[in-house]
């Protein structure tokens, strides 16, 4: 970075412009494990700041790359080229809440959690819940147009999120999006921003929907000796009129890896349905005796169990939320993506995973959403062993080529990022992609905003 620069932003942000080393290297990865330093890390604390930063920026033509926690799955916060790490960790506050509108004005670096304990003493809740919800933040839920388990019910991040305070390149504010339940004058910007990895615009501050705590819920288990019968489930529970908040599905391999690593009283079985249910006290009765129904008409059903109280619950939870901490025990290294494919896709596609997991020799677990067809690929290999590592990736190029041929795609939550731009293309074609850089071109003519993200 040229020194007037660095002079410049010295002068706006002083203790909070940070060039030591150490402070750069704690901001120089994410949950990928990958590593490439920024130039210098900036604190920010309101819009008008970053407003200055991005008209520095620009001028200078420096990179600026916007990070919340850095708990993403494909570098999206990585400097790949140096520059400016822009740190949102300081502007985490609730600026409006409207319940009238059941809205809520919230900073971009508020920790999706945070978010949800601050509305719930009004009755509320905040649907969008990734994996990450304890420590990732709303902008970066934004940028990767996050979702979880309760999207089969809720849906995912763009569905919630109404209008957005945007930094342009050129460090112009603009506000998008309203508070109207019906606004269609010109483009939506707003569901162009959500899921656009950071690479278009800074996101400040993210206008919300909320909706009211449910009265009542239960978790409930389906036992299968047949993975293909499992999948063919989940469209039976929706197309029965019942809309699960949740439907998480674990496969055999990932069952036995949480029966070897904890004392966890899991059956053998092909399969596990995790199923959540929500709504009013005569609403989920009823919802549970029609799956119940469902489930004793199976055959392939080895056991079905609902849970009576919140320890239960938590037993249930507890087999989907340890398969990744125990995946380790299989091997050191991991690939790590998320899939996602049409629901009545979602068997054939596991079917091909263990193909893929045969020709390579290599463990492939497999859970996720079932209700959206999210699956969660783990392929498993040791790092030390050239040989192993070169399968592996092979192997993930296959998952994605199959994922494909069935009309998915090579992320439902995570993004692109760095770790899935060679095969953006094969999904989307040449023609999109050009049309893509031309839309990041017009908000971004000298790519100073999260640049090398995508390949755009």
């Amino acid at each position: 970075m040229e020194t007037d620069a660095i002079k410049k932003i010295k002068k706006i942000f002083k203790d909070r412009c940070l060039t030591d080393k150490l402070s750069r290297i704690q901001y120089s990865y994410d949950a990928t494990q990958r590593m490439y330093l920024p130039d210098v890390v900036i604190l920010v604390e309101n819009t008008r700041e970053i407003s200055e930063l991005m008209k520095i920026a620009n001028k200078y033509k420096i990179p600026v790359v916007p990070r919340g926690w850095g708990s993403g799955f494909t570098g999206g916060a990585l400097n790949v080229d140096g520059g400016i790490c822009l740190s949102l960790e300081k502007m985490d506050r609730v600026i409006e809440l409207d319940l009238e509108n059941m809205m809520i004005w919230v900073e971009a670096g508020m920790v999706n959690w945070d978010l949800q304990e601050y509305v719930k003493p009004y009755g509320l809740f905040f649907p969008p819940d990734p994996s990450s919800w304890k420590f990732s933040t709303i902008g970066g839920n934004i940028a990767e147009n996050a979702g979880g388990p309760r999207a089969v019910k809720y849906g995912v991040m763009k569905d919630w999120v109404k209008g957005l305070e945007l930094i342009l390149a050129d460090g112009s504010v603009i506000t998008v999006g309203s508070k109207n339940i019906k606004d269609v004058a010109g483009y939506d910007l707003v569901d162009l921003i959500v899921g656009s990895e950071g690479t278009l615009a800074i996101v400040t501050r993210a206008l919300l929907k909320l909706h009211p705590l449910p009265e009542a819920k239960k978790t409930l288990q389906i036992v299968f000796d047949n993975m293909r019968e499992a999948a063919a489930m989940v469209n039976k529970i929706l197309l029965s009129g019942v809309i699960p908040v949740a439907i998480e599905f674990v496969d055999k391999f990932a069952i036995k890896t949480v029966k070897d690593a904890t004392n966890v009283n899991l059956p053998e079985a092909d399969a596990i349905l995790i199923i959540e249910i929500d709504g009013n006290r005569a609403e989920v009765e009823l919802q549970t005796q029609k799956i119940e129904q469902l489930a004793k008409n199976n055959k392939s059903v080895i056991s079905f169990f609902v849970a009576k109280n919140a320890e239960e619950e938590g037993k249930i939870w507890f087999a989907r939320r340890t398969i990744s901490p125990t995946l380790k025990r299989i091997a050191d290294g991991k690939l790590n993506e998320d899939i996602v494919v049409p629901r009545s896709k979602l068997a054939e596609m596991i079917e091909r995973l263990e193909k893929i997991s045969k020709k390579y020799d290599l463990p492939i677990v497999n859970f996720g959403h079932a209700g959206d067809g999210n699956i969660h690929v783990n392929i498993m290999y040791h790092t030390d062993s050239a040989d192993e590592t070169k399968k592996a990736n092979r192997a993930m190029e296959e998952v994605f080529s199959e994922c494909i041929k069935l009309g998915g795609s090579i992320t439902g939550e995570h993004g692109v990022g760095i770790t899935k731009q060679d095969f953006l293309e094969k999904q989307l074609g040449r023609t999109q992609i050009e049309l893509l850089r031309r839309i990041k071109k017009a908000f971004d003519p000298n790519n100073i905003i999260n640049p090398h993200k995508m390949r755009l």
